[in-house]
């Protein structure tokens, strides 16, 4: 697993494409300040020191008396649920399918109008869909896609995700991909869903928009074992979940999303809260510690006794977010708090990704996201038929049909003579068995190696050394053993020649190989069968692939047409030493005495023949 690879800056003309204050200088103890007038959506990780002394002109009162009057100034706002903010009300546009921007404000905190979009006026955008397992053939796909929209002259390169996952070695490189795509503004458009490697490729882009029914999240590492989806095993979940943390935490700083999100994403043991700043209504997320330093023993936040102790100690009053308006469906919804927690993963719907920063508009179609984006073109890079059809080599049944047609062939080779259509049909369902899943990352080249060296190690104990033994066992373990693990990825504790006993993940894949290889072995099994029972009946295939003759194909023919045969009686004409010739009516035959010598002119009697040769015997008489 490759570490991430840091995102540079945008050019400047495609600066203005990333909502202003998303980006915001860090102070020593490496948190953003809170901004006055910010939208609550445009505050990542921010937090107040523990004295709140030049914050806005806020100036906390010290003893009792002014404490508790404060206490009960802020009161009715500590008991009564938040009234939805202006920013967060904002009606989207009357179409249902119309983008809904992230709202902006300006300096003193109010909506700021601003153009439909920002990225481009006019120009070529291209769509990429994404819209399969995540694998090494996408990588290899969407790099060519991307050149392919930069060579077209794109000024936006849209990413249409719908995708369940795939392997994280292969969403890491389609997200550094992305990362360094700095010449046109990169976006990941969920329609309609993200899950796993599709929401690590999400946040890498630039920005992310969302089709109303659409989600994303849920991106922890899954194994699948004998038992059934499981973690990481402890051992290894530092080397697989930190390559994958460090890319979200960096599209997180890169692009402004929370932190805490992104690595709730991953880590089912994050527990993250919405808190609001009572004064400000800056919002804010927060982990389970900090949580219980901010808002203290009361389980909203809002016990008289904490919040006195807290005010007259001089700290800041937070409370919990208890409602956010739902872009898509423009109502107000009951936000349950935690956001995430009870060692579940986060996953938003569009909603929700709206209003915890991540989804920046809703898009229905190309056509909202062309209005969007102000393109005059919008065309779609699709996978080419080479991609296409690697993709549908590699899934279990055409890989089961392969192996069945390239024993079928073998057998049919086998029983014809010479090297034939047979033969190399059988060398081509093997170069595709094995050379499929090689150009989608589950094979390595020792896979390959081992399956090739097998086969000659077969050939040799079948062609050059007599008998069977060590050569041929040898081939046939190195032939199963290679078949068997290139169905298995390169998933941690995977390794030469198969698996480690303990990586309890890569068994899943060991049994559907298993299954595809016995099935597909019986299967062939009953087909020899059929084949050997009729194929010598079918005319058209014995034409194709002609069968090996009969012994009575192959004999000699009779150079006598039938004139000397078994029990026929003639007379030497030359001595048997013990070759030699006899006569047989008007036949002259060449014949073999089986006795030691015949002479001359002696009798003798045909007793076998083999084509042309004529086996003979002293007569008992002529």
């Amino acid at each position: 697993m490759r570490g991430a690879v840091q995102m540079n800056a945008k050019p400047a003309s495609l600066s203005t494409m990333v909502p202003q204050g998303l980006f915001c200088p860090s102070d020593a103890a490496g948190r953003r300040p809170v901004q006055p007038g910010r939208s609550p959506w445009q505050v990542r990780r921010t937090a107040l020191p523990a004295r709140a002394a030049g914050f806005a002109g806020f100036r906390p009162a010290t003893g009792a008396l002014p404490a508790l009057a404060a206490l009960i100034l802020a009161w009715p706002a500590l008991g009564r649920p938040q009234e939805p903010d202006a920013l967060a009300t904002k009606p989207p546009p009357a179409s249902a399918t119309q983008i809904a921007p992230l709202p902006e404000t300006d300096e003193q905190g109010e909506p700021e109008e601003r153009p439909e979009s920002e990225a481009a006026v006019g120009g070529l955008g291209v769509v990429i869909p994404i819209r399969t397992d995540i694998n090494d053939v996408t990588t290899e796909s969407i790099e060519r896609r991307i050149n392919a929209a930069r060579e077209a002259g794109a000024r936006v390169i849209i990413f249409d995700i719908h995708t369940p996952g795939g392997y994280g070695g292969s969403a890491l490189d389609i997200s550094h991909l992305i990362k360094n795509t700095r010449d046109i503004h990169t976006v990941a458009w969920i329609n309609t869903q993200a899950y796993s490697a599709g929401a690590l490729i999400a946040v890498a882009c630039d920005e992310i928009v969302m089709a109303p029914a659409s989600t994303m999240g849920d991106s922890q590492v899954i194994l699948s074992g004998p038992d059934g989806a499981s973690a990481v095993p402890e051992a290894l979940a530092p080397k697989v979940n930190t390559p994958i943390l460090a890319d979200f935490r960096d599209s997180a700083n890169t692009n402004g999303y929370d932190p805490l999100l992104c690595e709730a994403f991953v880590l089912p043991e994050r527990e993250v809260w919405w808190v609001e700043h009572l004064q400000t209504g800056q919002r804010e997320f927060i982990s389970r510690e900090e949580k219980r330093e901010r808002l203290g023993g009361g389980a909203d936040g809002s016990s008289f006794s904490s919040a006195l102790r807290r005010l007259s100690a001089g700290e800041v009053e937070w409370k919990l977010v208890e409602s956010y308006r739902d872009v898509v469906t423009n109502e107000t919804v009951k936000l349950r708090q935690p956001v995430v927690g009870d060692y579940a993963l986060l996953q938003m719907s569009a909603g929700e990704a709206y209003a915890f920063g991540f989804n920046k508009g809703v898009a229905a179609g190309e056509e909202d996201l062309g209005a969007r984006y102000g393109l005059s073109n919008l065309a779609r890079a699709e996978l080419n038929w080479s991609e296409e059809l690697t993709m549908w080599l590699t899934s279990a049944w055409v890989r089961g049909i392969l192996l069945v047609l390239m024993l079928l062939a073998a057998y049919v080779e086998f029983h014809t003579p010479g090297v034939g259509l047979a033969g190399l049909v059988a060398l081509i369902c093997l170069v595709i068995f094995a050379g499929a899943p090689y150009l989608t990352g589950f094979a390595n080249f020792w896979e390959v190696a081992l399956i090739v060296v097998g086969f000659i190690l077969l050939a040799l104990e079948a062609f050059v050394i007599p008998g069977f033994g060590v050569a041929g066992i040898t081939g046939i373990v190195f032939v199963i053993v290679g078949l068997l693990a290139t169905f298995v990825p390169d998933v941690p504790g995977r390794t030469f020649p198969l698996v480690t006993p303990s990586a309890s993940g890569v068994w899943e894949f060991v049994r559907n190989g298993l299954l595809t290889i016995t099935f597909a072995a019986l299967l062939s099994i009953v087909g020899m069968f059929v084949m050997g029972r009729y194929l010598p009946e079918m005319e058209a295939l014995r034409r194709a692939i002609p069968l090996n003759p009969t012994p009575e194909e192959v004999a000699p023919e009779d150079g006598y047409h039938g004139a000397v045969r078994v029990g026929d009686l003639g007379r030497c004409e030359t001595p048997l030493r013990p070759a030699g010739k006899a006569r047989f009516g008007d036949v002259l035959a060449d014949v073999v005495s089986q006795a030691d010598f015949v002479e001359s002119g002696e009798a003798v009697e045909v007793i076998e023949r083999h084509g042309n040769v004529v086996v003979v015997r002293p007569a008992r008489k002529v």
